[in-house]
């Protein structure tokens, strides 16, 4: 909360640049690939195109952003290894006991006043904080914890899991609405890392076809059992199948894996 007002502006771009340097899938993960005249026309239509941009390069107020969701909660970006989402909570309504075990979490109140509760069992929640605007709030992984909204304006939030903890793409526009996802997953859709397992086995079905076509071709067991384990091992770490199979491939045939191209030649 400030007694003054900000003297901070943001900067005013009349023209953006249009390259996409540093960006390997070469469009911009904002509205309409930022095709606007100007930075203010950015944030005046972003609003209303929350959705998950993970994982691309992106840029937004994170303030604005957090103010301007409605829903319970709303996946902006769902990386390999991070996702944030954006979190709104009714006066009276919490977030719902609960505990990660494998996720450290941290929480940021854009808007509102809350208590977040922590502790190691669901029995002895002994930490409690009344939190407000520019809380930010750090859940230990396998720590239970909650957050209720006890003021009279919705809480505004978001949370970053490491790792995600949500399937990509994830909206739950009331709390009914996740605890109903969450009890489907409980019978058997497990999410690990964004995805379900039969997502996973969607997602690398191309690695699969190009595995099948290596065994046709003739190429020993071995070979072929290193190059796809590598290549699954690039994808947990964040690459496309095709950008996993690229780069294996590019290891054995410039010759930087000495060790592909020996056993391709059993």
């Amino acid at each position: 909360m400030y007694n003054a007002p900000y003297t901070y502006q943001y900067p005013h771009y009349a023209n953006l640049p249009n390259h996409t340097h540093g960006n390997p899938t070469g469009y911009w993960a904002v509205p309409n690939e930022l095709a606007f005249g100007s930075y203010g026309a950015f944030y005046n239509d972003y609003r209303n195109v929350l959705k998950d941009f993970g994982a691309n390069p992106f840029v937004i107020n994170i303030n604005e952003a957090t103010k301007q969701n409605n829903t319970y909660r709303t996946a902006l970006w769902t990386g390999s290894h991070l996702q944030l989402t954006l979190m709104s909570l009714n006066p009276g309504e919490d977030i719902g006991l609960e505990m990660h075990p494998n996720v450290d979490q941290f929480l940021r109140v854009e808007q509102g006043q809350g208590i977040a509760q922590m502790g190691k069992s669901k029995d002895n929640l002994n930490f409690q904080w009344q939190v407000c605007d520019d809380s930010a709030i750090f859940v230990p992984a396998g720590t239970w914890h909650n957050l209720t909204n006890i003021g009279n304006v919705p809480l505004k939030l978001y949370s970053i899991y490491a790792p995600p903890n949500h399937r990509y793409g994830t909206v739950h526009r009331t709390k009914a609405d996740a605890m109903a996802m969450e009890e489907d997953l409980g019978n058997g859709n497990t999410v690990f890392f964004g995805k379900t397992p039969d997502e996973w086995i969607k997602h690398t079905e191309f690695l699969l076809n190009e595995g099948l076509e290596d065994v046709k071709r003739g190429i020993n067991m071995t070979h072929v059992l290193q190059e796809f384990i590598l290549m699954g091992v690039l994808v947990g770490k964040g690459y496309s199948p095709e950008q996993a199979y690229e780069t294996v491939e590019k290891w054995e045939r410039t010759g930087e894996s000495k060790l592909l191209q020996q056993s391709k030649n059993m």
